[in-house]
């Protein structure tokens, strides 16, 4: 099959670089529409790419030959995968010169506001397992027993959090005949999941009103030392640092692989790993800590680092969408999608609540700790564009790590007691 009269084969890489680059246009245009000062932004890729594999990818389309479906499969798995690098790679070495000072300051409130989050969100999942079928006419009699409905549940509650590690543990906890449900579950709830908080993050501060120099200057932590000013008298092994970027992402990726046991049947039973995210994160946050070697700078450029954030980004969205509208049409239930509103919904009032009102956080780091709580990557990037300043960066890193591991916890507990 060809497009335009034979000028554009549907086949090839070439074809797939020329629709990827066709969503990042149409979703840059459509999230630049602003509506009362609130916009969708980055999030624009997300909902152009997800009408792309609605409309496009879908079974039965006329567009892309199912023969070519699979390879795409795997080239999206590519790009959304080398988009997580390139973002939290980059958000690791922006936040670390902050990050321990920032975590020295307020260590308790991130790990007590991570735990809120997921467990609330935990709660949320359990109430619909509990009440579902009561309130809504909708539970294990849909889906004829009630282990299928609890893993549906769980997936749902991994795709209104956005969390890949909690989707490949409830994965690997169900048993093997509702594995399916769990990656429908997931796929339902990962569309509100990602837009919902993109724009709570950006109406909260307008709706109080919030003078954004002043919540800015509430979050502005010296760094350990003053690693920009020391900068250009040491040694770069490339005038970007993508060397040094380079090296971040080959250990976090090794640092993501490593296997924790959760159960006495070793590595062959439930294990907890960081993933790629998670580990990448962590190293560059340490490297961009300490900035240098000796002579030796280990701080990639700050045009590198927010043009591979930016990038990274639209890439993870343009990667996780495509194949996430593809499922959404094939498995889309009214009632599992307000099951997954409710999950993002729920945690998300209540971390903001209690950030506020017990733990007292400023604004601006309260919605960093709460998108790292929510593990939603591109509300952090939605929420640096709004609040003018990379330093949320840091409290989305410090609170991140907490809760994807409890996110992985609660997911598997659910499964257990029900």
């Amino acid at each position: 099959m060809e497009l335009f009269g034979g000028v554009i084969p549907v086949t090839g890489v070439s074809f797939f670089l020329f629709c990827i680059f066709a969503v990042l246009f149409a979703g840059y245009a459509i999230g630049r529409i602003t509506i009362k000062g609130v916009s969708l932004g980055d999030a624009g890729v997300f909902i152009i790419a997800l009408l792309f594999g609605a409309l496009f990818c879908a079974e039965g389309s006329s567009i892309i030959p199912e023969e070519q479906m699979a390879n795409w499969g795997h080239w999206l798995d590519l790009t959304e995968t080398l988009g997580l690098i390139l973002f939290v790679t980059s958000v690791g070495f922006i936040a670390g010169p902050k990050f321990f000072a920032n975590m020295k300051k307020n260590f308790t409130s991130y790990v007590l506001l991570g735990l809120i989050i997921i467990i609330a969100g935990g709660l949320a999942a359990v109430g619909c397992v509990l009440l579902g079928d009561k309130v809504f006419g909708y539970g294990a009699d849909t889906i004829k027993d009630i282990d299928g409905f609890v893993a549906m549940i769980v997936g749902l509650l991994s795709g209104s959090l956005t969390s890949t590690p909690a989707f490949s543990a409830a994965k690997a906890t169900v048993a093997p005949e509702y594995q399916g449900l769990v990656s429908v579950g997931h796929g339902i709830a990962y569309i509100f999941g990602v837009i919902g908080v993109v724009l709570f993050v950006q109406l909260v501060p307008k709706l109080a009103k919030a003078n954004m120099e002043e919540e800015r200057a509430k979050i502005a932590i010296p760094a350990k030392e003053d690693i920009k000013a020391k900068v250009s008298k040491l040694f770069h092994m490339d005038h970007m640092g993508i060397c040094v970027f380079s090296l971040a992402a080959i250990l976090g990726t090794f640092v993501g692989k490593i296997k924790i046991p959760l159960s006495n049947q070793g590595l062959e039973g439930t294990c907890f790993s960081l993933t790629t995210t998670g580990g990448c994160l962590l190293v560059a946050l340490i490297i961009g800590h300490f900035g240098r070697v000796g002579k030796i700078s280990l701080m990639p450029a700050d045009t590198t680092l927010k043009l591979f954030r930016e990038l990274g980004l639209v890439l993870f969205l343009a990667g996780a969408g495509i194949p996430g509208g593809q499922e959404f049409v094939a498995n889309f239930n009214a009632m599992y999608f307000v099951y997954g509103i409710i999950m993002t919904v729920v945690p998300m009032i209540i971390g903001f609540l209690f950030a506020k009102y017990v733990l007292k956080l400023p604004l601006l780091n309260n919605l960093g700790s709460l998108t790292g709580g929510m593990t939603s990557t591109p509300a952090l990037g939605t929420l640096i564009g709004t609040a003018g300043t990379e330093d949320v960066a840091a409290a989305y890193a410090a609170t991140y790590p907490i809760a994807l591991i409890a996110v992985v916890l609660v997911s598997q507990f659910i499964i257990i007691i029900f």
